[in-house]
């Protein structure tokens, strides 16, 4: 996707410095832009764990760097092995929720685990986290490849008229490599001359909706509109939405879905409204180990900070203000999980399917 009519990736190797990995630092977007250098593998815990990154695929490649970049600074010693397997636990230790995170480590370590000596071993863990990049960019275009029906569909039965779509968050290509999972099919429709409309949720606390999303928008041109969280269900009851389309961080191998706190909301007012309400995730994000979602996916919860205070563009920079008393408690819960009986269907590279272990089980 582009930005200022550039094409970017959110994550790649620095040109001339295959020692560096570089990302767009998403904590300043829409203000500012920049571009942040990874050296380490503790640059590249801090990037996952403070939101430099942020969305499941993308963490997952930025971990598959950082395990690289990890295994740079080491040397041939008889602790080699557990060394490793510690980069893997430190790294995964930085999110809890995005299932990616563990996926990408886990390859890593199965791709280097028959490398004799340190220098296979790193370029083994390089060529790793370029093939899952490019994996995940493949894996999202064929999400909107397997979108658009939909879209189109619902674009037909209403001749043509503008499709109302509502996401939650931001499932678009910066929680990506490219494309992204959400908006994908959302791109392709544009690109493909259908009119539509997104319906853009704020999502607080961290406003990465009105911030991202927003922002992904209005730099492919695509007409939308930010809303507070609380309005999609008043937008539905009005007739206002077609349809909705979220992602997942993680999804169980019976289709209950992890993402974004509030979806959850979304979807059960998309249930009461008979409106379709469709989870876009490559299959990296579901989690094979686990059958009950709402048991056993684990939630993140993250610092008071992000609920106690908002942040804004004010004399040329990032300011926070205080929203509430300065010493009320704050729990502030990172995801939510919507059981399976309220997703439509899931979209993913290899189809849409139905949210139940046999149909989710075939697509592996």
């Amino acid at each position: 996707m582009k930005i200022s009519g550039k094409h970017y990736h959110t994550i790649w190797e620095k040109e001339n410095d295959p020692k560096t990995v570089q990302i767009i630092d998403q904590r300043l977007l829409p203000f500012e832009f920049k571009i942040q250098d990874l050296k380490t593998i503790q640059d590249s815990f801090t990037a996952i764990k403070e939101m430099w990154v942020r969305g499941a695929p993308l963490i997952g490649v930025t971990a598959a760097y950082g395990m690289y970049l990890g295994l740079l600074s080491l040397k041939e010693n008889a602790n080699l092995k557990n060394q490793i397997i510690d980069h893997a636990k430190y790294l995964e230790s930085s999110r809890p929720t995005a299932v990616n995170l563990k996926f990408a480590l886990d390859l890593v370590l199965e791709k280097i685990s028959c490398a004799k000596s340190i220098k296979e071993k790193t370029e083994l863990a390089f060529e790793t986290a370029n093939k899952l990049k490019a994996d995940e960019i493949e894996n999202c275009r064929l999400i909107g490849e397997n979108g658009f029906p939909l879209i189109e569909k619902i674009s037909a039965a209403k001749r043509g008229e503008t499709v109302n779509i509502l996401t939650h968050c931001n499932a678009g290509w910066l929680a990506c490599v490219d494309y992204g999972t959400a908006t994908a099919p959302i791109y392709l429709a544009h690109e493909k001359g259908i009119k539509i409309h997104v319906w853009v949720d704020e999502t607080r606390p961290r406003n990465q909706g009105a911030r991202l999303t927003a922002y992904e928008l209005e730099q492919e041109g695509i007409p939308h509109t930010v809303i507070a969280d609380n309005t999609g269900g008043l937008l539905m009851q009005k007739g206002m939405v077609d349809m909705v389309i979220v992602g997942s961080d993680r999804t169980s191998a019976n289709g209950d879905v992890a993402n974004k706190i509030g979806t959850y909301l979304k979807a059960l007012a998309a249930t009461d409204n008979n409106i379709p309400f469709y989870v876009a995730l490559p299959l990296s994000t579901i989690d094979w180990n686990i059958n009950d979602g709402i048991k056993e996916i684990p939630i993140e919860q993250r610092s008071e900070d992000e609920v106690k205070y908002i942040e804004g563009w004010h004399d040329n920079k990032i300011t926070q203000v205080r929203l509430m008393p300065e010493n009320s408690p704050v729990a502030n819960y990172g995801f939510d999980v919507t059981p399976a009986k309220y997703v439509t269907a899931l979209i993913t590279e290899k189809g849409v399917c139905e949210t139940n272990e046999e149909e989710i089980n075939n697509l592996r």
